[in-house]
This record gives C-alpha cells, structure tokens and sequence, in this order.
C-alpha cells in the first residue's frame, strides 16, 4: 500500500516561498539599477545580477578585449561610481543580492561592501551570494583569469571574510548550472559539482577554528540547472541534498543538520530553449521549475527563470515580468506550499535517486584518485565535451525528441515576435558613453591614493595574505575593474583553460562515411588534408558550439586548429596567416558578432589571406545576419542550425577547389 501523505499544513505551517529572482543587467548601470528597482515593485523579492563580459573576465570597458562586449550580456561596472548607480535607492541591508561573478568576485563583493557603507548599511546584516566558482570556469564558461590554486586561494579568502564579517552572506556558490549547459550528464554534474565543494572546503580548513569549521561550511550554497527531464531532475536534486549531507558527516565531521544542509538557488536550463517556435519555450520553463519546487525536501531558496525568448536575444523587461509571474502564480496560486514532500516513499523516485548516487560516488572516486577537482580539470573537460557530443548525436538522429526541432517543425508564425524581433537590442553608443564615463572617473580620481591602494594589493596577494581587505581599500580609493584583475594578473599570471577537443579522432565517426569521403575527396584536389580553424573572438567564454564544430570536424576527417577562448581580432588573423586554413569558423555568443567579425575581416584582408571563406555561429538576428553576408561571411548559424553534419558539408564545399574555380 502506498504510504500516507498527511493531512494539508496548516496556514500557520504554510512553508514560505522561495526568492524570486530575476537574471539581469544590460547597457549602464544606471539603467540596470531602474529595472532592478522596476522589478522589485512588481514582486520579486530578490536581485540577481548580471555582470558584462569585461567586468567578469577583469577588463576596464576600454580594454581592446571589451570592444563590442561592453553591456551586451550584463551590467558593465568599472569602479565604485558603477557599483553606487547600479544600487541607488536600493536599501542593500534590506536586500537579498545574488552577483553572478567568479573570477572577479572578490573585487565585486568590495565594491558591494563598499556602496553599503556608503548608505549607511550594518554590514554584518547583508545577506547574499557571490557565485565565486572558478573550477567550473575552467570546464564550462570559460570567464577565468588566474591559474587555479591561487584562484583556489582567492575563494577560501572570500569565504574567509565573510564568515568573519559578512555572516549571513554566501562566498561561493558552487555551480553546477553551466555544467549542464556544457554536456554533464546528471551523474557528472553531481560529481563534478560535490569535487568542487569538497575543494573548497578542503581548503578552508585551518582559516578558521575547529569548532567554527562547522559554520563555514554551513555557508556553502549551491547553484544549479533543471532541465527537461523533470522527474529526473527532481531526483537528481534529492541526491544532491542526500550525497552533500553524507558529505559534510564523513569527510568534515559536522554534527549539526543545519549545517549540513543543502542550500541552492536554481535558473532552469537556457540550454533547451529553441530559436524555433520560440513560444514553446514557456511551457518549457513552466515544467523545468516544478523539478525545483515539487519536493519540499529539495526545494530551491531561490528561482530564476530565463525568458521565452533567450534563444532569440535579449529579453525586454515585460519578458523578464512574464517569467515573473510564472513563479508568483505556482507559489501564491496553487497549493503546493501546504503539504509535506509528495515523494516521500515512492518507489520509482528512490530508485531513481540512488542510481543517480551510485554514479556519482563511482565519478567522486575517479576525480578524488586524480588528486580532487583541481587536478581532475583536464580530464573533466573531456568528459564535458565527449557527453555534449553524445547530445548532440541524439538530438540530430532524432532519438532525443525536442518538439519544433527535429518534429513537429512546420507551425504558425509566432505572433510573439514582432517588428522589433522580440528582444531587447542595446544600442551600440552606450558603449562609448560608457569609456567616457570611465574616462571621467579616472581623470576625476586621486591617483596617488589609488596607486598606494593598488600597491597594498599586490603585496597581500604576493604574500598569501586575505586579498579582501585591501580589495575594499582599492575600492573605497577608486581602483577600476581592470586595475584590480591586472594585479592579480601581475602576481599570478593567466590562464588558459583546456579545450576538451583532442586532435584524435573519436569512436563517435557512425554515420560520418559520406562526409569522410567527401572531406578525402575535397584534400585530393587541394593537395593536402583540407583544413578548418575554428576561432573564439571577443570574451565570449560559451564554447561548448565551437567545441561540439571542432570535434565533428575533426571526426569527419579534417585536420582542425581549435586554441580556445578569448582571442583577438589581431590573434585570429596572424593564426589564420600561419595555419593557412582552407574554411575560418567564428563563434560568438554575447552579442557582439557585428565588431568583431568585421575588424577580423578587415585584419584577414590587410593580411592577404581576405579568400578564406568565414563561417559565423552566434545568437544572430535576422538583420545582424545580413549585415554579415554583406561584409564578407560566407555563411551564418544560430541555435536552429543544430545538424553539424550539414555545417561541415558546407565547410566542405566552401573548400572545394573545384567549386571556387567554377564560380
């Protein structure tokens, strides 16, 4: 007989709901803070915000990495005037602020503390999270800046810190979401995301006394993906909850439930919206926040959800609403805060969540023998592109079915894009508003005082010392964004993550005969093995699509030059010089394909290598398209182009000697 639920809570046992949050940040500072505070009027009881390219990866918005990159994916903030903008008239002693910023978190979290100050806040009452993990940096999003131990020992600082003088703040979310994004199986995302926590934790010991150890653990959160699969994803929570109190009781001895709890903040899976039919993707969002809420037991403290039209652009703020109100109606609406866990006792479920535990353990082990997560990166990477793989296969043979996709593809046009495409577009002169207000700031500043504060900073992190202290000095003195990271730059160097894309071909080649013969066929009349060079210009760190173009390629028989994120326009065309390439791919995801494509252009010319046709991947409206088929690009992709094998036939064409003969 199935087990007894329980009668319903009562009003006084009604559980609270959780944080609603919105993801967003765009243009200026100033703008950001009046959605922000547009936002809160309508009911979301907390902020999460989202930082641009150059403030994540520690570049000042004149940086030459920053062109085209300035407030396109997020707020730009540069110095402590961004940072009191972006805030005003927001109480931050009053508020729940989420940031997502890794590698430049500490300097974030300074400037944060220092705005507060400057309203008058108790510091020590401010809650909120920094997400500050850079091990999935390394795997997924790719916004690193410094190698990983001492960007190990730039978290165990912030954590340091807080708990000392922040205590209600969170100074890391381990982060599983981009994981997700990048390919992880719900096995490897428990694994790679637990490897990570017990890095951390491993590294905070001894920063604090052996009796507060408990408590720092304690203010270890979580944030991570739902997908599509909910029922799998539900349970995938419950292991996580199950495996990281297991956790906390064996390997850190920590007695105290509450200490050992799992606490996450959740956005559901971006990954899985379509560009086509992109209406679908409501019901999509709607099903992904019920793996998050339905169980009690491994219900997320905060929720955000990306907008029906992400795979499109940039939301509009009544997008951002929208999305909103999804989680007012399920939480205020419905009856679903009354009742105890629906899953307790359920067979199926607890099949299904100790099979996802037995695969993490098997994957915890195998990470642990490399020496943990920081000496596992390689081998993590791997794994992440060789899983997006297998996806991808699945999607484009259709044995995974994505409605709109791969069936079910002819449909009425969607009244929901209009004339404006649907989205949110930045105009491209706030970029330049924004390097003079830089501009100004510096002229403005004591430099002097901001040269001494800088100086303090280095020396700290020169001799291992907590870096936060003199972070929030530099602050207070007028550092920017870019000063602060070139110091840590100075003292640690920089880092270039592993691509995941081997030279060898791999066993997934089923299928690939045709294309393989055509490649062979095509390096005959060529003279030599036909080559492709995939590029990443700009800082956009979302590689798993140049990772998935390069991995085919290479499996269909093309000799492939792949260097990773983060290149220059002056970079790509001096490899495409040395390499000589027969076909150039670019991918570029922030928005920012316009400047970048055309400086690469323009450089490939001055070269006089302007003949090697350019492929261009990206977010791409219609309009930006055209715009790059007229400077030069021989051929355009976005998200609906998902079947590889008719982009590497192209490529093959592309490169056809024969082909550019007769035309």
């Amino acid at each position: 007989m199935p087990q007894s639920r329980g009668p319903p809570m009562t009003d006084t046992q009604k559980d609270q709901p959780w944080l609603f949050r919105t993801y967003a940040g765009h243009s200026t500072a100033k703008a950001s803070n009046e959605l922000y505070r547009n936002n809160l009027s309508r009911g979301q009881t907390g902020l999460s915000v989202a930082f641009d390219l150059p403030t994540q990866t520690g570049y000042d918005s004149d940086h030459e990495l920053a062109r085209g990159e300035v407030g396109k994916v997020g707020v730009p903030v540069a110095h402590l005037g961004d940072m009191r903008a972006l805030f005003d008239q927001i109480p931050l002693e009053q508020m729940n602020t989420s940031m997502t910023i890794n590698a430049t978190a500490p300097w974030l979290l300074s400037l944060y503390v220092a705005v507060a100050e400057e309203q008058g806040a108790d510091v020590s009452k401010l809650q909120g999270t920094v997400q500050n993990d850079l091990i999935k940096e390394y795997l997924s999003r790719g916004t690193y800046i410094c190698p990983p131990k001492p960007s190990l020992k730039m978290i165990t600082d912030v954590a340091e810190y807080c708990y000392r003088e922040i205590p209600k703040w969170n100074p890391m979310n381990v982060c599983s979401y981009h994981l997700q994004e990048a390919g992880a199986t719900p096995e490897q995302e428990l694994a790679f995301a637990l490897a990570t926590g017990q890095a951390v934790l491993d590294g905070l010991r001894g920063k604090v006394a052996d009796k507060d150890f408990p408590k720092l653990v304690g203010r270890i959160s979580f944030f991570v993906n739902a997908g599509i699969r909910f029922v799998t994803e539900m349970c995938k929570m419950r292991a996580f909850a199950e495996l990281w109190d297991e956790i906390c009781r064996d390997r850190y001895g920590v007695t105290e439930e509450k200490y050992r709890r799992f606490r996450y903040g959740v956005q559901v899976n971006s990954l899985g919206l379509t560009e086509q039919q992109p209406e679908n993707n409501v019901y999509r969002i709607l099903i992904e926040m019920l793996a998050v809420t339905l169980s009690k037991r491994a219900r997320a403290r905060a929720v955000q959800l990306p907008a029906w039209n992400e795979a499109l652009g940039l939301p509009r703020p009544w997008d951002q609403q929208w999305s909103l109100r999804m989680q007012q109606i399920m939480a205020y609406e419905t009856d679903l805060l009354e009742y105890d866990d629906l899953f307790d006792g359920n067979p199926a479920v607890d099949r299904k969540v100790e099979s996802l535990k037995d695969g993490a353990r098997a994957e915890l082990a195998n990470i642990e023998s490399m020496g943990g997560a920081i000496g596992a990166i390689e081998y993590m990477k791997a794994q992440l592109v060789n899983s997006n793989a297998d996806r991808l296969v699945g999607i484009e043979q259709g044995q995974t079915v994505v409605v709109g996709v791969n069936r079910w593809t002819e449909a009425e046009p969607s009244p929901l894009v209009g004339a404006d495409g649907g989205i949110m577009v930045v105009d491209p002169a706030m970029e330049q508003d924004q390097i003079g207000r830089l501009e100004a700031w510096r002229a403005g500043r004591d430099a002097a005082a901001v040269a001494a504060a800088l100086d303090r900073l280095r020396q700290a992190a020169q001799a291992g010392d907590n870096i936060m202290p003199p972070s929030i000095a530099a602050a207070k003195a007028g550092a920017t964004t870019g000063e602060w990271a070139g110091v840590m730059r100075e003292v640690h160097g920089q880092y270039r993550g592993p691509t995941g894309v081997s030279r060898s071909i791999s066993n997934k080649t089923e299928g690939l005969d045709h294309i393989r013969e055509a490649v062979d066929a095509v390096s005959d009349r060529l003279g030599r093995r036909l080559k492709f060079f995939m590029g990443k210009p700009g800082l956009d760190g979302h590689s798993n699509g140049a990772e998935q173009i390069a991995f085919r390629a290479r499996d269909c028989g093309m000799e492939i030059e792949y260097e990773g994120i983060r290149l220059t326009p002056d970079e790509i065309a001096l490899a495409a010089s040395r390499e000589r390439p027969n076909v150039i791919g670019l991918s570029i995801l922030s928005g920012s394909h316009i400047p970048l494509v055309s400086d690469i252009i323009a450089k490939l010319n001055d070269a006089g290598i302007g003949h090697i046709p350019v492929i261009v991947g990206g977010i791409i409206p219609d309009d930006d398209a055209a715009t790059l088929l007229s400077i030069g690009v021989s051929k355009v992709y976005t998200p609906k182009d998902f079947e590889l094998n008719k982009i590497m036939m192209d490529i093959v064409m592309l490169a056809d000697p024969s082909k550019m003969a007769a035309e």
